[in-house]
């Protein structure tokens, strides 16, 4: 029996007293046992039922089963928030192992550069085969760091162990291309009395990545980019200015290594790993709150009991397919970039904020926005999300076909790319699988990619569109113009601009639905 049967008369002789009174007053009610009326929104039934199951209360007290199933969801819960709200720390975390333990690469020495670019081996989230990759790690636990950038670096950028941004470098950054000395600062370090001749930038973790691209060359070429990096690209501590070791550039091209965080219980491990090294000033309390309620805090081993695992394991399960979810079928139509959800082409910043903000932070942080970035992608700086016509880069990615069905590898698609697209460096299209977020792995075609500088000899319509093609088999006469798929697989693709012209932004150039042919 609920609260509410037990005064019916009470409770019908409010509802005579609505017309003349407020809705407050109209709720109240004077249950067995006060002297005062209650607002009944105040009071608890002796019995709710809930998804999970019937509350039961003795006035108000809950009975053990009660308090059981709420703590559970409530457990469940904050493990499933942990993996949504942690994710950019271990998709970063992961980064650097991958470096560190994949690569063999050393923090503030070794630079990895993908010479022949990045093919379909590396298992990096939505990395792109178009530009020359040059990537490091720093560690500033024993002081500052000095990044040196050689002039005609394209779009690079240091970010920390929480995957935020920290500095450009290179065409979006202070030096504008021009190349320069950039001073990394750390967590409680403070800058050198005379900072003159560097670019100065501070960040609040110990680990940061760096990561820069270059160019090819009007031939399609590495050559130029490869060889700026190896003659002018430097890393290492302040300490050692007056007479900085030598780098060691390693090719990673061919490397077949993991930089993505887990979707099973291991993704706790990842995540423990940053909180017990970082300050702990790089989260929020309420982020650090939530990972100590599930068994991770900074000083303490995270040693789940077996139910806690269980319980863990099933609330990454349920954060993963929440992700992906959010990914590959967002409902807010800030997410597509076209009205209509026209071709369901996707924005990787839907709020147009790097740092997911909503309503210039009046809203506060859009948190899904947020999920969707960093579950599908790497980079974090403002240069991917402000419309800067000619600076940076902009992108669109589709995992349907017109009709809104996801692409599947076993049929074959076709999309128009209409001529004259506003990119004043180049433009690509990547086709990648939707199980790793990295390149579409289909046998002999290590590039799932196609790309007007490196590809010349796309056949170009009459209009001077470009129709590109994704299949099994190339239809006869468009070999240049496939990219293989693979299939019983599903892909996704990513349409690239490198200086985006302002007719992106206006969306006077736009593109079409990929047909299933």
């Amino acid at each position: 029996m609920t609260v509410f049967t037990r005064f019916p008369s009470v409770l019908l002789s409010t509802l005579f007293l609505a017309c003349s009174a407020s809705a407050l007053q109209a709720a109240d009610v004077r249950p067995k046992g006060y002297n005062t009326t209650i607002p009944e929104d105040v009071l608890t039934p002796d019995r709710v039922k809930t998804r999970i199951g019937t509350f039961k209360y003795f006035d108000g007290f809950p009975d053990d089963d009660t308090m059981v199933k709420a703590r559970r969801q409530v457990d469940l819960g904050r493990g499933v928030q942990t993996f949504l709200n942690f994710m950019p720390a271990a998709s970063l975390e992961m980064l650097y192992v991958g470096h560190r333990d994949g690569y063999g690469m050393r923090e503030n020495l070794d630079i990895g550069l993908f010479e022949e670019l990045m093919n379909s081996k590396s298992l990096w989230l939505t990395g792109n085969t178009d530009t020359v990759y040059a990537t490091s790690f720093l560690d500033l636990s024993n002081g500052p760091v000095v990044v040196e950038v050689p002039a005609g670096t394209g779009p690079g950028t240091v970010n920390d162990a929480f995957f935020r941004f920290v500095v450009d470098m290179g065409g979006p950054g202070p030096d504008k291309g021009q190349g320069g000395k950039y001073l990394i600062i750390g967590p409680g370090q403070t800058a050198p009395s005379n900072t003159d001749g560097y670019f100065v930038a501070n960040t609040p973790s110990k680990i940061n990545w760096l990561i820069l691209r270059g160019f090819l060359d009007d031939q399609g070429k590495t050559d130029t980019a490869r060889n700026a990096f190896k003659g002018g690209l430097k890393v290492y501590p302040y300490s050692q200015r007056a007479n900085p070791p030598a780098n060691n550039f390693k090719n990673l091209t061919d490397w077949e290594t993991n930089t993505i965080h887990a979707n099973n219980f291991k993704f706790f491990e990842e995540l423990d790993e940053v909180i017990q090294r970082e300050p702990s000033d790089l989260f929020s309390p309420e982020l650090l709150g939530m990972a100590s309620s599930i068994g991770i805090e900074k000083g303490k081993p995270f040693n789940p009991s077996p139910e806690q695992k269980a319980l863990l394991t099933e609330a990454v399960a349920i954060g993963n397919a929440t992700a992906r979810s959010i990914l590959f079928g967002p409902q807010d139509p800030k997410n597509f970039i076209y009205p209509g959800k026209a071709g369901y082409w996707q924005t990787g910043f839907p709020g147009g904020s790097h740092e997911y903000l909503v309503n210039q932070g009046n809203g506060g942080r859009d948190m899904d926005g947020r999920t969707l970035f960093f579950y599908l992608a790497t980079v974090n700086t403002p240069a991917m999300a402000l419309e800067i016509p000619g600076v940076g880069s902009q992108y669109a990615f589709s995992s349907r076909d017109g009709s809104g069905a996801y692409l599947n590898g076993s049929n074959t698609y076709k999309l128009n790319i209409p001529a004259n697209p506003p990119a004043q460096k180049f433009w690509s299209f990547v086709v990648y699988d939707p199980q790793t977020r990295s390149m579409l792995q289909s046998g002999d075609m290590p590039y799932p990619s196609k790309n007007n500088k490196r590809n010349p000899d796309m056949v170009k319509n009459a209009d001077g569109s470009i129709d590109l093609y994704f299949g099994p088999e190339a239809p006869a006469g468009m070999e240049a113009n496939w990219v293989k798929t693979v299939p019983g697989k599903g892909w996704f693709g990513i349409f690239r601009l490198y200086g985006p012209g302002q007719e992106w932004f206006d969306r006077t150039w736009k593109l079409g639905d990929i047909e299933k042919v």
